[in-house]
């Protein structure tokens, strides 16, 4: 993406007006020549780690080396995050809509002659059909992309959201015109209210009732008012508030500008995670260049409208992302929940009326302004409406940033978008809505993904996290992972987060040695439910969710561990072992070349063995076996069989 400060260019011109704006955009569209050729490169994390710089690097020395002729010239250029993260880097040639995936460095000078010389795709880098082999071309008609419904992620992937006339040549800051030069505060307000948009960040608290609940209390307690975005987006396995940052900054500042003037707020604040610096990066830059063209700041377009924002960065405490705790911390305190007496909507930030909402629900605003209510109304479920972007990770083909219209179900996005689990088996349960969230299993795969849907079933919409299981993966070992996290997330303030997760850990890490009873089972049901009502804030509240559910829909998975001393999945260390089976084993020596431990050994050729006294369970040996040949079992099952050969 650009080094340069393109700010700089913007010094000698500020638009003054919603007319200003619109001639503005005017003037990039007519500069664009809708038959030159693009080359885009994706630097969304996923493709950055994969070498997309390198590849940008590569193409442009190969198009140096190309010597086109400078009008025919592509030009190469960098977007956010294209979703499909699995498959980077990625690079798409416009205006043709070629889809080239993981991309190297050493594809580039093949990419530049055969596409952008001869015309022709390179083949060998196109995406192919998992059924048919056939290779597809086009973006549009890869299935990853042809079942979603991409709206709050619609620029991204093709515009530079560190330029911000690529923006605004699409379409940035026409809803705060709009609202400008023809809404009244109330009407902003009421079209939210009527579109049925709820808060993206988790509760799904109703975006517009949020905002008439701060009117209301303003005129009670008077101004100022402030409005706040949540971006420490803390879940494990998610993403789409950073790629969302990231991509299309510009987005969020104009959703946060028309609530501004809806609620007369003069100053607002954006929390972003200190680990996101490539989002506060942006962030900073688009703040920059929007003041500098009038469109943040004093005297917003023309208008007496004056509204300013600021970056807070968080220091990485996951309970932050809880309203109250978020509150304390950017006003320079510890970041700990507030006991919730009061709506922030009436005591938020220094104890004024404040707004808060996550990122992906400002990125809706604008949508709802341009398109109207009725049409966002018309997308997703009754009571949920709109679309919502997940993070699709964990055992699954097609992992990436998904988008789909509320209501899409569980086995639509996993099987269909998602490619289904490796090796084509069923999912085992799928994880929604954070560390918080509940594990639905794979007979519940029909179930629609809405607010109201997952709450039925014991889990959340949470910020959006989709956590796929095969299964490999143990509900003992998941429910013990997202608990030990809570628990050194919890701020420790209240007694139920404090001691009731600990004690859940411990609980449940008995059960995966192969410890506890039956009894056991019914005291973390009892306790799970005790600090669900008795936490002061959300995480408390929704913490026990991975273990209630597993325990709903699991349950004899629990019993297996306790009662029979065995892991049906062969995760937990102290309930497996492995053997390596004689006649399956040809004695290639890959296993016993990678152990750490030396424990496997064997003559070339011939079957091997595993010294148990050695082995640590650590699973290479089962990972690198191509043959099928190391089994996981039971060390309760052979002690059993030992006492019968024995006997």
């Amino acid at each position: 993406m650009a080094e340069t400060n393109v700010a700089q260019s913007f010094t000698e011109r500020r638009l003054g007006s919603a007319a200003d704006l619109k001639l503005y955009q005017e003037e990039l569209l007519a500069q664009k020549d809708p038959q030159q050729a693009e080359v885009i490169v994706c630097y969304g994390t996923g493709c950055l780690a994969a070498g997309a710089e390198q590849v940008e690097a590569a193409l442009k020395e190969a198009l140096d080396q190309a010597g086109l002729d400078t009008k025919v010239r592509p030009l190469i250029k960098t977007t956010g995050c294209r979703g499909f993260c699995s498959r980077g880097p990625l690079v798409v040639i416009q205006p043709e809509g070629l889809f080239y995936q993981k991309v190297k460095a050493s594809d580039a000078e093949e990419i530049v002659q055969t596409t952008l010389v001869e015309g022709q795709p390179v083949e060998r880098l196109l995406y192919q059909d998992p059924q048919s082999g056939e290779p597809i071309p086009r973006e549009q008609d890869i299935p990853f992309y042809k079942k979603q419904h991409r709206l709050v992620l619609g620029r991204i992937g093709s515009v530079d959201p560190t330029d911000i006339r690529e923006s605004i040549a699409a379409g940035a800051y026409q809803a705060l015109a709009k609202v400008l030069t023809g809404m009244s505060p109330e009407d902003v307000v009421s079209e939210v209210e009527k579109s049925g948009l709820r808060g993206r960040g988790g509760a799904g608290f109703p975006t517009g009732r949020k905002w008439r609940g701060a009117l209301k209390a303003i005129e009670k307690k008077g101004r100022p008012v402030y409005v706040v975005c949540n971006g420490d987006e803390g879940d494990p396995g998610a993403f789409m508030d950073c790629m969302i940052m990231e991509g299309d900054p510009h987005a969020v500042l104009e959703g946060m500008i028309i609530a501004a003037y809806a609620l007369g707020s003069e100053q607002g604040y954006i929390y972003v995670r200190h680990e996101y610096p490539v989002a506060i990066k942006h962030l900073d830059l688009a703040m920059e260049q929007a003041r500098s063209l009038g469109l943040l700041g004093d005297n917003i377009l023309g208008s007496d409208f004056c509204f300013d924002l600021r970056i807070n960065r968080g220091a990485g405490a996951f309970v932050c992302g809880e309203s109250t705790a978020l509150f304390t911390s950017i006003e320079g305190l510890a970041g700990e929940p507030r006991p919730k007496y009061v709506r922030s909507v009436e005591e938020g930030l220094w104890g004024r009326p404040t707004v808060l909402n996550n990122v992906e629900s400002w990125a809706n605003v604008p949508l709802i302004i341009n398109n109207g209510a009725d049409w966002f109304a018309g997308i997703g479920v009754p009571h949920s409406t709109g679309t919502k972007v997940f993070s699709l990770v964990g055992k699954v083909n097609n992992v990436g940033l998904v988008e789909v219209p509320m209501g899409t179900s569980l086995v639509e996005i996993i099987e269909e978008i998602g490619g289904g689990v490796p090796g084509g088996e069923p999912f085992k349960a799928v994880q929604t809505g954070g560390p918080s969230g509940g594990c639905i299993p794979y007979s519940l795969k029909d179930v629609p993904v809405d607010y109201d849907s997952l709450s039925k079933v014991g889990s959340m919409m949470g910020s959006g996290g989709m956590i796929v299981m095969d299964e490999r993966d143990c509900v003992v070992d998941v429910a013990r992972y997202f608990l030990r996290f809570l628990e050194e997330e919890s701020c420790g303030k209240c007694i139920p987060c404090r001691l009731g997760l600990t004690r859940l850990r411990e609980m449940l890490d008995d059960f995966s040695k192969g410890k506890g009873t039956e009894k056991d089972v019914e005291e973390i049901e009892s306790l799970g439910e005790a600090i669900k009502d008795g936490s002061l804030c959300a995480l408390g509240g929704s913490a026990p969710n991975p273990v209630l559910t597993t325990l709903q829909y699991f349950r004899d998975e629990y019993l297996a561990h306790i009662n029979e001393r065995r892991c049906p999945a062969g995760i937990c260390k102290e309930l497996i072992s492995y053997q390596i089976d004689q006649e399956a084993c040809t004695g290639c020596r890959t296993c016993a070349r990678l152990c750490p431990q030396e424990a496997i050994s064997g003559e070339k050729k011939k079957p091997h063995t595993i010294d148990q006294d050695k082995c640590i369970q650590c699973g290479i040996c089962l990972e690198s076996c191509n043959f099928g040949a190391v089994q996981v079992i039971s060390p309760a099952l052979v002690s059993q069989k030992s006492q019968e050969a024995a006997s």
